[in-house]
Order: C-alpha cells, then structure tokens, then sequence
C-alpha cells in the first residue's frame, strides 16, 4: 500500500491481481494508439495505468481536474515519488493552487505533450476520473469567452431567488432542448454564456472544432467498480492517507488557505484545515470526507454511463 492508499485490487492475491492484469493487458491493441483510462475516484486507476505504461513503454499524464495543484499530493491522490520515478507522468502539480485552471488550458497543455511523447516513440496513456477532460479531448471544446463575475453573481442570485425553471424559461429554444434543465448547475451554466455572449450554448457547441483525440485513434477504457467494493476501499484510502501524512500536509497548507482558491475544492480539504482549528474533530472530517467522496463517485459513475457509452468497460473487482 502507498501513501495515497490501495493500489490496483489490492485486496486480491498476488497471483490473482497478475492474471486480471493480464486479462486487461490483453485488450489493448498493439498498435501504439494512445491509452484512455477513465474511472471513479479510489478505483485503482492510476495504479493499473502505472503497470500498463511500464508494460507497453507508456506515459503517463494526468486527467484529473484536482491533480493538476501543487499542494495537495496526498489529499488527491497523486502518484507518489516513487511511481513517477519508474515511468514519466506528466501534468501533475503543475498548477499554482491558486490559479484558476480550465478544460481548455489542459487541453492547450496536452496538445504538444502528446506529439512529444509519440515522438519518442512512446505511448501516451491518459488516466483521470474528470469527464469533461475526457469529452474536450475525444469530442472537442467549445472556445466559450469566460463569463464576467458580475454576470456570474447575477446568475448564482436569481437561481437562488428564482429557481432554475425561470432561467430555463429565458434560454434560446435550442439550447433548451439540448440540456438536461432538471440540473441547476446546467440551467445555470447555460444562463450565463446566453447573458455573457448573446448567443446560447447550443451555438457554441455547433461551432466546436474537431477533437484532438478522436476515439477512432485511440483506445479508451473505463472502469466500473462495483458500489460496496469501491465505498469500501474509498474509506481504506482515507485511512491509508491519514497514516501517510495528510495532515502534515494540511498544516502545510494551513498558512496560505483560501477557500475561494481552486485547489481547496479537492475533497477533504476543507474539512482537514476545520480540524486543525478546533471546529471538528478528525472522526468528524473522516466520516464527512468518506461521505463526499462516496457521492463524487456516484457522480463520476453517472457521467460515464452516460457521456461514455460507447468506451468498452474494465468491471472491477
């Protein structure tokens, strides 16, 4: 076990774990296309992308929104120094935790890693559990203007006042038809690009250029885990975090916390820095951290039945 918990199926054998490896390995075709690995959070993603990119000289780089900061190694999960050190990994810390980091700047940052690296004569092996860099990469990004902070309060004030039906009712016909306007957060999203642009969301996302990554000329894969095996090994790696240093870490952290920076978004931040003041006990933050983490995994699950229905599947355990 590592500091950033279970590896790839741990609670198998030995033996077991190579033969279900060995399984895995022999789907993926010789042909050095590029490897997608997509998955639930604690499912043994980059652990199995580890053991793929040493078996078929791979690299690896990073397709986690949260992963992307500095700061926070153990809290999200990155590989540790030692597994960077058996294979390149790439996009991992990178960012300021500060810094506001979008799909489209990842996008930008993968474009010329990925030429590098078949230029090496290496395989690229993509592993992460954010969706929408998996859709940028494999479908395309829409080039939308960032939206102002002032049309973003006024949009976040009349969702809370009014409710989502009453900014649905204002979005263009097409735009209404193409999102799902029982989500609040995509009514939302689509209120503002209307408000910011004036032109609706669906416009955008005609005009979107063709993909990088088509998954005509790639392999991807997406892991199912089963609900009670990945809520189990969820609170394992909590423990295995909290004996590997996470709140060193945070008490590193504690200075420069902000919890309008980006990296504070990572799951358990917030509530590590209200244990080190006194606010919660460490029973407290880990039940409340299992429990986010448990529901990000419902999430991430939903989106990859429903955004990736045509990637064939890994079933775990």
């Amino acid at each position: 076990m590592s500091e950033n918990g279970p590896r790839f199926n741990s609670e198998q054998g030995p033996a077991a774990m190579d033969h279900r490896f060995a399984q895995i390995l022999a789907t993926i075709p010789d042909r050095p296309l590029p490897l997608l690995i997509a998955g639930p959070t604690a499912a043994g993603k980059s652990a199995l992308a580890l053991r793929i990119a040493e078996a078929l000289d791979g690299e690896i780089v990073n397709a986690d929104a949260l992963q992307v900061y500095d700061g926070w190694r153990i809290l999200t999960a990155r590989p540790t120094p030692e597994d960077e050190a058996r294979v390149p990994h790439h996009l991992y810390g990178h960012v300021p935790h500060d810094r506001e980091y979008s799909v489209g700047a990842w996008l930008r940052d993968v474009q010329p890693l990925l030429e590098e690296i078949v230029a090496r004569d290496r395989r690229p092996v993509i592993v992460g559990g954010t969706g929408l860099y998996f859709a940028a990469l494999t479908e395309g990004l829409a080039e939308i203007p960032p939206v102002p902070p002032a049309i973003r309060a006024e949009a976040t004030c009349r969702l809370e006042r009014e409710g989502a039906p009453a900014l649905a009712a204002e979005l263009d016909p097409d735009t209404r038809a193409r999102i799902d306007t029982r989500n609040p957060m995509r009514v939302l999203r689509a209120w503002e690009v209307l408000r910011a642009t004036g032109r609706g969301l669906a416009a955008w996302q005609a005009a979107t250029p063709p993909p990088l990554l088509p998954l005509s000329r790639c392999h991807p894969l997406v892991i199912e885990a089963g609900r009670d095996w990945l809520n189990a090994r969820i609170a394992q790696r909590f423990e295995a975090m909290l004996t590997g240093g996470v709140l060193e870490e945070a008490r590193a952290m504690q200075p420069r916390w902000n919890s309008a920076h980006p990296a504070a978004r990572a799951i358990g931040a917030t509530e590590l820095i209200a244990h080190l003041r006194g606010e919660i006990t460490l029973a407290e933050a880990a039940e409340r951290v299992c429990l986010l983490t448990r529901q990000y995994a419902k999430r991430q699950r939903s989106w990859f039945r429903g955004r990736m229905a045509r990637w064939p599947r890994i079933a775990l355990p």
